[in-house]
């Protein structure tokens, strides 16, 4: 009896375990999808577009433009190099005044996609 409750006990652990990291695998494919839709969006140079993808995901200005990487450059340095200035002229007023110390403490995530 005790090696049937305890059967039952791994693959109700086993199987809740798995749900568990199938949900934060989908969850990392749509943080990375919101993420890669806020990157093309600020190739627009349309900052009303990169505006709603944004509100669409519930994020703000100030924290994209701080810890988002797009294609292996900060955001605001993507959109400038792809000729995308006022989207980036937006970005970075969002920011407003940055402290050596904030920039120093921020992780950013990358995104890679293809354009």
């Amino acid at each position: 009896m005790n090696k049937v409750k305890v059967s039952a006990i791994a693959i109700i652990t086993g199987l809740s375990m798995s749900a568990a990291s199938t949900s934060a695998l989908a969850l990392d494919r749509q943080v990375e999808a919101a993420l890669v839709k806020v990157c093309k969006s600020t190739l627009s140079d349309k900052p009303i577009r990169m505006k709603h993808a944004m509100e669409d995901y519930n994020l703000e200005a100030r924290e994209v433009a701080l810890n988002v990487m797009c294609n292996g450059e900060d955001i605001i340095s993507f959109a400038a190099n792809n000729g995308a200035n006022k989207t980036a002229s937006r970005l970075q007023s969002s920011i407003g005044g940055v402290d050596i110390i904030d920039v120093a403490a921020v992780n950013k995530i990358n995104v890679t996609f293809e354009q």
